[in-house]
């Protein structure tokens, strides 16, 4: 894990240095508690569900150019796990995870009914205390979206990801392939929601995720799963924001996850 953490300080006292020269740099400190690792539909907590996960990450705008920056930490809250009926037990000592995230986003066809928004980019993902091949991977992805196109406000998505293992003679070379996430969200104003405050916007999404052999071996080339959400924001003063959120996934391919998820 110390190699993590030099990497996290390196990256905060440079980031310092351009603010302090330039003045220009933003950024937000989020710090997620998720009962349930899924990720790309994987329970990446073996089962620990209510134990959870604490993910804290900073995410940085440099400098207005389009281009950005994300640091991402996750760490569960508990080490040993059950892993099924028999009894049997796992680890999730080891599996603390260190991602860092370049991307560049813009926009296309401002004011039109097609506007397009995009976010391009590299994400690797480091697991600090095991050897470089043994879980290390990262990934390309293009990601579009369609603010304009509807009327009624529902903003259509799709997200090409191909991931692939950061070493060669890796280990996990079996997870290499392609996702393909189709989405689509839509914001709703609810008011006398709480108590002094006149309107709550509800954000509502929902995604469906083709699987080509991506993210462990032997997994099927089918759609694999949905996920169903709605959260909120709270404005808490001193920019600071409080986002609670629910979310539930339809399981469809097992070799994925045979169980669905909330």
């Amino acid at each position: 894990m110390k190699k993590g953490i030099l990497l996290v300080a390196v990256i905060l006292l440079s980031t310092v240095g351009f603010a302090q020269a330039q003045d220009e740099l933003t950024g937000t400190i989020d710090v997620t508690y998720l009962s349930a690792y899924i990720w790309r539909g994987f329970d990446l907590n073996q089962g620990a569900h209510g134990e959870g996960v604490i993910q804290p990450s900073i995410d940085l705008d440099l400098y207005g150019t389009g281009f950005g920056l994300n640091v991402f930490w996750s760490r569960a809250n508990t080490g040993n796990v059950n892993t099924g009926t028999s009894g049997t037990s796992g680890s999730l000592e080891n599996l603390e995870e260190l991602d860092l995230t370049l991307s560049y986003n813009g926009s296309l066809f401002d004011y039109e009914t097609y506007a397009t928004d995009y976010s391009v980019g590299w994400m690797y993902y480091d697991y600090p205390d095991n050897p470089k091949k043994a879980l290390n991977a990262q990934e390309m992805f293009v990601s579009i979206a369609w603010p304009e196109i509807c009327a009624e406000g529902a903003v259509p998505s799709y997200t090409l990801i191909r991931m692939w293992a950061a070493e060669n003679g890796s280990i996990v070379n079996d997870l290499s392939g392609w996702l393909h996430v189709f989405g689509v969200g839509y914001d709703v104003p609810v008011e006398g929601m709480l108590p002094d405050i006149p309107e709550q916007i509800l954000h509502f999404s929902v995604a469906a995720v083709y699987n080509e052999g991506c993210g462990a071996a032997g997994v099927d080339h089918d759609w694999s799963h949905a996920v169903f959400g709605v959260s909120t924001d709270f404005d808490l003063g001193n920019d600071l924001t409080f986002s609670p959120g629910v979310y539930y996934q339809s399981s469809w391919e097992s070799t994925v996850n045979p169980s669905d998820e909330t």
